[in-house]
């Protein structure tokens, strides 16, 4: 994915004191001179005050200060325009939008309100409760203007309203209680719909949920008071900076706003990330197989080999040395190997699963055998990643083949039946839509389709938040090492992908047995070695319920689950180091999440020396430290190795 490094001069915040400049003398009969005329600033770059004299008025804004908020303002307004004029004739180019409704939003919301008007006492009911809310409100804020406290039980936490002024200013409390009080009426009265199907229900709640956090007055200027004090203070530059920043999105995104989450100047892979020693020791037209140096003077005998999403990149697991699993697995004396998967373009369009799994899974597990001289090795699934490792268990079970000793799945479905909302995008009215924007894109789905789908799940968090930072308050993303790795998205192969959306989100026929893969029909419950399943309790895209689904799917294997503190990424990416979250351990495996919930034991801090103890136990004996550069595979270049470079 091509990236724009940001130019433009940070906003800094100036004195809102007025400042008042005497004008020179003017000669006899000529007009009278009331300011003295400077230079102008190009159009893209922000007036700045001056500090203001000694003895300046400080009550009312000068005349000089007035007039630079209104050139500031003007210039904001002249970039926004230009950049907006500029993206609809780039759109115009294009060809037009398949489809009015990809997602059938429509049908569903005609449903839900279909089984609403069928209730009018229901309806009835959450309109006038609707009414009661207001009342309570207005008779509160009436009560708060004449000094006594508020009596109403204050709102849950809420990031977009965060600033003291929120609830200081009468007006913006006003107002931010009356959106929550309507946005949550709303989003509850779709939940109660009743006699519907339940993935039409969700749709209906998924993008009314879209709706009412788009509408969230802190995504707006003129009601964000935080972005108005910004304005004020820095006497319109942060809005000017706001818009360059947008015009920079929208040119790194050719004509579509490319928000962006971290300022992506500040990394380089291979520099600053990724930047654990190794050798790349094999390379093909799938993966490179990249080992790691030894950090330590002996080794477990059975290797241990990831293979990470080839919707992002393996550097997740190795962002920066205080955070990096690869380092700390090298440390604890493990003999680390990776598949760093290439980033697909259109020769790859037909690749599927069986290629991913013959040339993928068998082979990268063959090689790291030949490079240690042992005939098993243990695997780590990640995300889709343990989906293909999990779908290989079943495939050598059939076969009888032992190579896999044991594996571990970071965050990975195998049942779909509760995928959460990633389910929403599998409808066959959406995968039509996309199997055409593939095709429209020479048999692979752009990086950043995937990546808008994924912040679409968290959007207050992935997009919102952003917008204000951004454009409303004029702030430079930060260096934030994970969300410049969320940025550097893959391409995805059209029979790999379709097949996946289709046959395990659709059809979850992996979990029900339905599935042939490299001749052979998968099975999860042939598959006997040991497994250690890891989820997060507040993941989006793997939920947890999903994760013990999987977990009891391989019902003849000795399983073990642990459950970890935070989300899909920071709950597997937490080193015992930081000192973060938690982690709930139950050895049993009950019918339930609930159950087993109830039975598990809370610990602090990460579960990595846990998952390590596991992982001992099955690593064998110890033995020298290897080598990367004098194994049997002769090293071809060092780590990160060149795929992981290749941009979207």
């Amino acid at each position: 994915m091509a990236t724009t490094k940001r130019t433009a001069t940070r906003a800094t915040a100036k004195s809102a004191a007025p400042r008042k400049r005497a004008a020179p003398k003017a000669a006899a009969g000529a007009p009278k001179a009331t300011t003295v005329e400077e230079p102008r600033a190009a159009a893209s770059e922000p007036i700045t005050a001056t500090t203001p004299p000694p003895g300046a008025d400080t009550e009312m804004p000068s005349r000089d200060v007035i007039e630079q908020l209104s050139m500031n303002l003007a210039r904001a307004a002249m970039t926004a325009q230009q950049v907006i004029a500029e993206a609809a004739l780039r759109q115009a180019d294009r060809p037009a939008a398949l489809s009015p409704d990809p997602f059938n939003v429509a049908p569903a919301m005609t449903s839900v309100m279909t089984s609403l008007a069928a209730r009018p006492d229901r309806l009835f009911q959450a309109q006038a409760a609707l009414f009661s809310g207001y009342m309570d409100l207005w008779t509160d804020a009436a009560r708060q203007a004449t000094g006594q406290p508020s009596e109403l039980a204050p709102a849950p936490r809420d990031k977009r309203f965060a600033a003291p002024e929120w609830s200081e200013n009468p007006v913006f409390d006003v107002m931010r209680r009356s959106y929550l009080l309507s946005s949550n009426w709303l989003n509850d009265l779709i939940s109660s719909a009743e006699d519907i199907d339940p993935r039409t229900k969700r749709r209906a709640e998924f993008f009314t949920r879209l709706l009412t956090d788009a509408f969230s007055p802190s995504n707006f200027l003129a009601s964000n008071p935080a972005a108005l004090k910004q304005l004020m203070e820095t006497n319109g530059e942060s809005l000017v900076k706001g818009m360059q920043n947008f015009a920079a999105d929208m040119e790194r995104g050719d004509g579509t706003l490319k928000i962006s989450q971290a300022d992506y100047g500040q990394f380089k892979v291979g520099e600053n990330v990724a930047t654990a020693p190794g050798q790349v020791v094999w390379r093909d037209e799938l993966f490179e197989l990249i080992q790691f140096d030894a950090a330590t003077d002996k080794q477990r005998a059975i290797p241990l080999l990831i293979f990470p999403p080839w919707i992002n990149k393996f550097y997740i697991l190795d962002l920066q040395p205080k955070n990096s699993m690869i380092r700390w697995l090298s440390a604890q004396g493990f003999t680390v190997f990776v598949c760093s998967w290439v980033n697909p373009d259109k020769d790859k369009a037909g690749f599927g699963f069986d290629d991913y799994l013959e040339k993928g899974i068998y082979r990268a597990s063959q090689k790291v055998m030949d490079q240690t001289g042992q005939d098993r090795v243990n695997t780590v699934g990640y995300c889709i990643g343990g989906t293909l490792v999990g779908s290989a268990l079943a495939h050598m079970a059939a076969r009888g083949d032992k190579r896999i000793n044991a594996n571990t799945f970071f965050a990975a479905q195998h049942d779909f039946a509760e995928a959460g909302d990633l389910l929403l995008f599998t409808d066959e009215h959406w995968l039509n839509e996309i199997e055409q924007k593939m095709d429209a894109a020479g048999g692979v789905l752009p990086g950043a389709a995937m990546a808008d789908t994924f912040n679409a799940l968290r959007a207050n968090d992935l997009i919102w938040s952003f917008f204000v930072s951004n454009y409303l308050m004029g702030k430079d993303p930060p260096a934030f090492d994970l969300l410049f790795w969320n940025a550097d998205q893959t391409r995805m192969p059209k029979a790999l992908h379709m097949d996946y959306l289709r046959s395990m989100y659709g059809k979850n026929a992996l979990a029900k047995g339905e599935i042939t893969m490299g001749g052979e029909r998968l099975d999860l419950s042939k598959v006997t070695i040991p497994l250690y399943f890891q989820a997060s309790r507040e993941d989006h895209i793997a939920p947890m319920n999903s994760v013990y689904r999987s977990a009891r799917a391989f019902s003849n294997a000795a399983v073990t689950l642990t459950l970890a503190g935070s989300g899909h990424i920071a709950g597997v990416v937490n080193p015992p180091s930081a000192n973060k979250y938690q982690h709930w351990i139950n050895d049993q495996l009950p019918e339930t999440l609930a159950e087993w919930q109830a039975g598990a034991v809370e610990h602090p801090g990460s579960w990595w020396d846990h998952w390590a103890a596991w992982l001992h136990e099955r690593s064998g004996d110890w033995v020298e430290a290897r080598d990367p550069s004098k194994g049997p595979l002769a090293p071809i270049e060092p780590a990160p190795g060149s795929y992981v470079k290749v941009k979207s």
